[in-house]
């Protein structure tokens, strides 16, 4: 029943029968949703925080707790208003720090620890400026289209592996002494008409008659793939929501009381303060009254909001809720202990950046995916030459990137691609580019390496310099072949073509494959029987122009890596990392495979419900190029010994939770309650990790996708070596949302896990 390049390893029945003893009616919402003072949600370890900001805001005026939710500092009880700052590759914008590869592209490390390495440090470089807010981590877009412009910054497709990231991310944030600031709540899954013409960081083709754009989803894929991930985040610790600039079923997300105050606030139970998108914010009471706690003067002012309180418009326990959750996560990550750097600018010469390039350097490669390897063309073993091709190879001509605008250019970047753009900028202090690194290799292994950094490059030796025409100029003699691409892939022992596709805030994508690209490594395959192609992509990246040209005899793709990106690859390329990158999204045959578009009206139906990604090509028996979870390594693995079993009963004992509410929900959300375990040996010759991935078909009552990712383990292997793997699964990761009641149900029935191979054909 699964796509035919996924080999399932095994499937254990495991009858669950929770349906089947006594339920329990999930209780009712009161007047005072949302509200921190209700004391409906047990705060756990944020009740300190809670007192110390109640009593903050007890010393405030309501002219001071206006001044407080619209980013103002209070003298008269030592307030410094927080600096917030974008975004998940380190604070944007400023010098001497480092330059972080994107979300995107950690993700497919399918490595926790990695996970959590990336975002501490990234945090502790906020931190060490003098900024309390980051808006990150981003969890949302999701993914529901490829053509979504930034899928550059999130988790990965998957609501179950976007949102053991994003908790991570949450809680590295945390752990650093900031407040993260996750975004976007919810829906926001495209760039075209999410903001009103002339907006800033609109879309080039909004339209203000059509924009913001509404998402309107059912109640049960909102909860299981959308809301999904922010529970992890809530969790993890999230001082702060960034709510979206669209429209949810009708209404700003903003300004939408069932998402804002209902959903996050009372069913996740988050303490934190919700902050606008841009625009995000568009009247005074019905933003406040939705569930926003930080906006804008314009149109929170004083004597607006205090007429308001005065005629019953807004209540003053709300107002009071509202400046109680601008500081609590102030408090919360203890930065009233005195101890933070005072803050600086841009252009300050505070270097933050530690050993971090040595994070960005194992991170890149650890995410680098092997897509295909055929003889063993990969890794490389000092070659007597190579030839490299494509401008991604190189630098660009102002660098090390430019400040990148997304609207109105071509999917794909004229230099080497290793940040993004908007919100997922990067900051590179320096890029080392594969030519850069590559060069230096050959140079110690005595490699004879040529270049052509171009990718339509076809002029020869007798050109002359200052050629008119705008045309490339060169200097006559050097090689006695002309410089071509098909002269320079000839008699070369390998060829590596360098290939890009570029996308960010403002504008979604235009293309999946481009036909430059493609052209220029159909036009080394062939002339030389060894290309290898790398792929650096903000998103899916269809390969089917050349992927089974018998002369492409390796494929090595990634997201975006960083300052060290050249090294990253390098270190792939050579073998002195075994690749054990994971596809995070499922690289498709065509662009009609995908079952969801770019939506250009008003109203976005999103009636594929559940079915996005890896989901929708099960549902419908597409076959796609490359699955979700692919990817190939140096040596082989072999599974055997799957088990599972009930590890708590009791907390099966109902269909559904009986926990308290806390923050992440109902505390036996989160309690495990079935563990999984397989054997994995290393039956090859070259040490390397595996990714062990979890698989659950539920009960077809649950009225669920044919299987889902409910866990998943990277594990360092020597040559022979074996371990004993195991999946611990939550309550949660076997729940369904029941509609009717309005609660997480565990369906009686039998649950088929699997753990699977992703390893082709």
């Amino acid at each position: 029943m699964k796509h035919s390049t996924t080999h399932l390893l095994g499937a254990l029945l495991l009858p669950l029968l929770a349906a089947a003893q006594n339920s329990t009616t999930p209780s009712n919402t009161t007047s005072t949703e949302g509200l921190l003072s209700s004391e409906s949600v047990d705060l756990g370890d944020w009740a300190d925080a809670y007192s110390k900001a109640a009593a903050l805001v007890a010393q405030m005026t309501n002219s001071e707790k206006i001044t407080l939710i619209t980013g103002g500092s209070i003298e008269s009880v030592n307030w410094t208003a927080l600096e917030f700052k974008d975004a998940t590759q380190g604070p944007q914008g400023y010098e001497y720090v480092t330059g972080w590869s994107e979300s995107s592209a950690m993700v497919t490390t399918w490595d926790r620890q990695l996970w959590y390495n990336q975002f501490k440090a990234v945090g502790l470089e906020f931190y060490g400026k003098g900024i309390q807010v980051a808006n990150a981590p981003t969890s949302q877009p999701l993914g529901r289209t490829p053509w979504g412009g930034r899928l550059v910054e999130t988790l990965g497709q998957d609501s179950y592996l976007n949102g053991i990231a994003f908790g991570l991310g949450t809680q590295a944030f945390t752990d650093a002494g900031i407040v993260a600031s996750g975004k976007h709540f919810l829906l926001n899954e495209q760039e075209t008409n999410r903001q009103s013409a002339g907006g800033v960081g609109g879309s080039s083709n909004s339209s203000s008659s059509i924009a913001p754009y509404s998402s309107n989803v059912d109640d049960k894929a909102l909860h299981e793939t959308y809301l999904w991930p922010f529970y992890d985040g809530v969790k993890g610790g999230m001082g702060g929501v960034m709510c979206a600039m669209t429209k949810v079923n009708g209404t700003l997300s903003c300004e939408t009381p069932s998402l804002l105050q209902k959903l996050l606030k009372t069913e996740l139970g988050f303490p934190g303060l919700v902050l606008p998108d841009v625009d995000g914010q568009s009247t005074a009471f019905g933003s406040a009254n939705g569930g926003l706690d930080f906006g804008s003067s314009s149109i929170w002012s004083n004597t607006t909001l205090l007429e308001g309180i005065n005629n019953g418009s807004l209540s003053q326990a709300r107002l009071d809720d509202m400046a109680m959750r601008n500081v609590i996560g102030y408090y919360k990550v203890n930065l009233d202990n005195g101890t933070q750097p005072a803050f600086v600018d841009s252009s300050a010469h505070v270097d933050v950046r530690g050993n971090h390039s040595a994070i960005v350097r194992e991170n890149g490669a650890a995410s680098l995916v092997l897509l295909k390897n055929t003889n063993g063309a990969l890794p490389l073993k000092a070659p007597l030459s190579m030839a490299l091709f494509g401008s991604h190879a190189g630098p660009i001509m102002a660098g090390p990137n430019t400040v990148f605008s997304v609207s109105g250019v071509p999917d794909t970047y004229s230099g080497h691609l290793a940040g993004g753009s908007g919100s997922g900028q990067t900051s590179f202090p320096y890029l080392i580019t594969p030519q850069q690194a590559l060069t230096n290799r050959a140079a110690s292994d005595g490699t004879m390496i040529r270049w052509i950094l171009n990718n339509t490059y076809g002029a020869t030796t007798s050109s002359t310099m200052g050629g008119g025409g705008g045309g490339i100029a060169l200097l006559s003699g050097g090689t006695a072949l002309t410089q071509t691409i098909p002269d320079y892939a000839t008699g070369a022992e390998v060829c590596i073509a360098f290939i890009n596709a570029y996308s960010g805030e403002g504008a979604d994508r235009t293309e999946l494959r481009n036909t430059e690209q493609d052209a220029m490594v159909t036009s080394v395959a062939s002339e030389c029987n060894n290309t290898v192609v790398v792929v650096n992509t903000v998103g899916a990246r269809i390969l089917d122009t050349w992927i089974e040209n018998e002369n492409v005899t390796a494929v090595v793709y990634g997201g975006l890596l960083g300052q060290e990106s050249g090294n990253a690859l390098m270190d792939v390329l050579y073998g002195d990392v075994n690749p054990s990158g994971r596809l995070a999204y499922t690289i498709a045959k065509n662009e009609s495979d995908y079952n969801v578009g770019i939506c250009e009206t008003a109203v976005c139906n999103f009636t594929e419900g559940n079915y996005i990604d890896y989901k929708y090509f099960d549902k419908y028996n597409f076959t796609p190029r490359y699955e979700f979870g692919f990817g190939l390594s140096y040596t082989t693995f072999n599974y055997s010994d799957l088990s599972a079993s009930i590890t708590n009963s009791s907390a099966l004992a109902s269909t559904y939770p009986t926990g308290g509410l806390s923050v992440g929900g109902k505390t036996d959300l989160w309690d495990e309650v079935v563990s999984v375990s397989v054997a994995v040996a290393n039956n090859g010759t070259v040490d390397g990790h595996e990714v062990s991935q979890l698989y659950v078909q539920y009960p077809d009552a649950a009225d669920q996708p044919l299987r889902q990712l409910r866990g998943f383990e990277r594990t360092l292997l020597a040559s022979g070596e074996s371990a004993q793997v195991t999946f611990s699964l939550r309550r949660r990761d076997l729940s369904m949302w029941d509609v009717q009641a309005q609660d997480w149900a565990v369906v009686s029935g039998d649950y088929v896990f699997s753990a699977e191979l992703a390893r082709g054909n």
